[in-house]
């Protein structure tokens, strides 16, 4: 005699499976595009410049000294004049879906770019600056190599409104105390230099 199982218990059974499945999905729903001035979704490798929504403010992002005792690392700048673009730079995502940029998602930038010091044009986050009380944004990274040994090296573009900004809360490492801020200008010595700030810088992003 064969034995059937009670509707109500199929019907649990199947209800979960269904739960399940909707659970997986959501979980396995990637983050959305960064998309560049024309309506483009940002491409890995390709390369762009970061400018500032708002116009009057200064123009793209550079590297430039801003230390009277020596030059390097080069620091990340943005330009005094709001018409130049500054210079191009590449975005490396810690996991390239299509090979395409996106929000909330740890990554490299790295400016396209030779200088005269020896480290790389990679973005990372400087040491405490106690004289000035502020993060500063640098160069002298390492490009890909999520760790430990790396947490300053990754940053976030996370949505703003209608528009973008740049942030630092780096999950490359699951055991790691980090600190969790917007990037914004700290303006020292005439020089708009990047920083973590509590007012984000507002960035659109043009393909080179």
């Amino acid at each position: 005699m064969t034995l059937k199982a009670p509707y109500p218990l199929v019907f649990c059974f199947l209800l979960f499976a269904f739960s399940a499945k909707l659970g997986s999905v959501a979980a396995d729903a990637a983050p959305s595009p960064v998309l560049d001035i024309t309506g483009n979704k940002l491409q890995t490798g390709v390369d762009y410049h970061i400018l500032p929504v708002i116009r009057g403010r200064g123009g793209g992002l550079t590297l430039a000294s801003t230390s009277n005792k020596t030059s390097c690392p080069l620091d990340v700048v943005q330009e005094q004049n709001e018409v130049s673009n500054g210079l191009s730079l590449k975005f490396s995502p810690v996991n390239v879906t299509k090979g395409v940029v996106r929000v909330s998602t740890d990554l490299n930038i790295k400016f396209s770019a030779t200088t005269i010091c020896v480290q790389s044009t990679v973005w990372k986050l400087g040491k405490f600056d106690e004289q000035t009380g502020q993060w500063f944004v640098t160069s002298g990274g390492v490009e890909d190599n999520p760790g430990r040994q790396t947490t300053s090296n990754w940053f976030k573009i996370e949505k703003f409104g209608d528009d973008y900004k740049l942030a630092f809360c780096p999950t490359v490492c699951n055991f790691c105390k980090v600190i969790c801020r917007d990037v914004g200008i700290f303006f020292q010595d005439g020089k708009r230099r990047l920083a973590l700030s509590d007012v984000p810088f507002r960035a659109m992003f043009k393909k080179v």
